[in-house]
């Protein structure tokens, strides 16, 4: 059976790379593994700048134009009346547009946070006392969204599977089954790939060093 490409190596990469780093994110904080922490918030940070960009440059289903949906379509997709597409549906795409707005809001509000006794993001500095008090609040409460937004995802992720299709699989290998109407234009993940690495490599290198040199030490 001929398989249709829906996803580049880079979105697949992008994805799998945000779970693990959430999840570390997670332990991290937790478990006081503060170094820990700063460094997978600042490789979060260049991930979710590459995937922005990479939303501009990249594949047609990796590019935000294409979770841009009407209301009338993400009422159809609920209900389950979309004509299929590559890429994901008008609901999965607004699903995709809430992790991104939060994540983005977390990693911001982290780089303004402090406790006061023995860690500052590296903004901290620039900004004001009351600032970076509301930033370390709201970065507590936006992850407490992050949390049922993936709790949401993981039901959708089940109640497709129960109807018969399965969201999983070609977020592995980039591949589905199904045929479409509309063809799409993939690009190599490559560059995405590369970008990442550069943006990882500086951020980590003007804010990072100090935790990498900790945990290496």
């Amino acid at each position: 059976m001929q398989k249709t490409q829906v996803w580049d190596g880079f979105i697949r990469f992008f994805h799998w790379s945000m779970v693990a780093l959430v999840a570390t994110l997670y332990y991290s904080a937790e478990n006081s593994l503060m170094e820990v922490h700063f460094v997978a918030g600042f490789t979060l940070l260049a991930l979710l700048a590459t995937r922005i960009i990479w939303g501009i440059i990249g594949s047609d289903t990796a590019k935000l134009s294409a979770l841009l949906h009407s209301p009338k379509s993400t009422i159809a997709a609920i209900k389950g009346q979309q004509q299929a597409k590559p890429g994901h549906n008008a609901a999965g795409s607004y699903m995709v547009i809430a992790f991104l707005i939060l994540l983005i809001s977390q990693a911001v509000t982290g780089l303004m946070t402090t406790d006061d006794i023995m860690y500052d993001g590296p903004l901290v500095a620039m900004v004001s006392s009351d600032l970076s008090s509301l930033a370390g609040s709201l970065h507590h409460q936006i992850f407490d969204l992050i949390l049922i937004a993936i709790a949401l995802h993981i039901a959708a992720i089940v109640i497709y599977k129960l109807k018969g299709k399965a969201l999983v699989p070609p977020m592995i290998t980039g591949k589905t089954a199904e045929s479409y109407e509309q063809s799409v234009k993939m690009k190599s993940g490559w560059l995405g790939f590369a970008i990442f690495a550069v943006l990882t490599t500086a951020i980590l290198y003007v804010w990072g060093a100090e935790s990498i040199s900790t945990l290496i030490g």
